[in-house]
């Protein structure tokens, strides 16, 4: 079991900003592959991004360039700056541990005027 707990999401205007957070409890974080995803009303998880235990970074076709995927390994933190916020990009983010299948209660972003 690899328990995850998100937070920094919100309501932000488009072209705004967000930061989120996930902490994670598990062992031997520094050698995990970490991700984001997040799933729009009546749409499939989609894949944000991923950082690999060595820093390495993928990202969607639809948030590349505006968003960054970060970790802290001695804070066993991950982040995801969001920037350039689009209305489409409104979902629950999640952050999971690669490979383990576990998921935390999401944290919503909420993109609108």
């Amino acid at each position: 079991v690899q328990p995850v707990v998100e937070s920094g999401g919100g309501l932000v205007q488009p072209g705004g900003s967000l930061r989120l957070s996930c902490a994670a409890s598990g062992g031997l974080f520094s050698m995990r592959d970490m991700a984001w995803y997040r799933q729009a009303p009546g749409k499939q998880r989609e894949l944000v991004a991923t950082i690999r235990s060595g820093g390495s970074t993928d990202y969607g076709d639809s948030v590349k360039g505006r968003f960054t995927i970060s970790r802290d390994n001695a804070q066993k933190m991950v982040f995801l700056q969001m920037n350039s916020l689009r209305p489409e990009d409104t979902a629950v983010y999640y952050c999971t541990v690669v490979g383990f299948g576990s998921w935390g209660q999401g944290t919503q972003v909420t993109v609108s005027s």
